[in-house]
């Protein structure tokens, strides 16, 4: 499995499970009754959203360091 598809799935699991739990609390401290329907659209939505954030901006970090992996394989060496 790709290094961006594992760092996706981590980030959707672990970003969208706390921010629904959180968001699952605020609505038991005003007294709201849980509603799993909420729970699993803010889990799908929020960590889909930040996945998707995280793995391209882990894409474009592998990408950099590739390219200044080949600069200093190219360049010349000076005595």
């Amino acid at each position: 499995m790709k290094a961006e598809n594992k760092a996706f799935i981590k980030t959707f699991l672990v970003a969208g499970i706390v921010y629904a739990s959180i968001m699952a609390g605020f609505d038991y401290a005003d007294g709201q009754e849980f509603k799993l329907y909420k729970f699993v659209f803010s889990f799908l939505f929020f960590g889909l959203f930040m996945g998707y954030i995280f793995r391209n901006g882990h894409k474009k970090q592998l990408k950099k360091e590739v390219m200044e992996s080949e600069i200093k394989t190219t360049e010349p060496k000076s005595d």
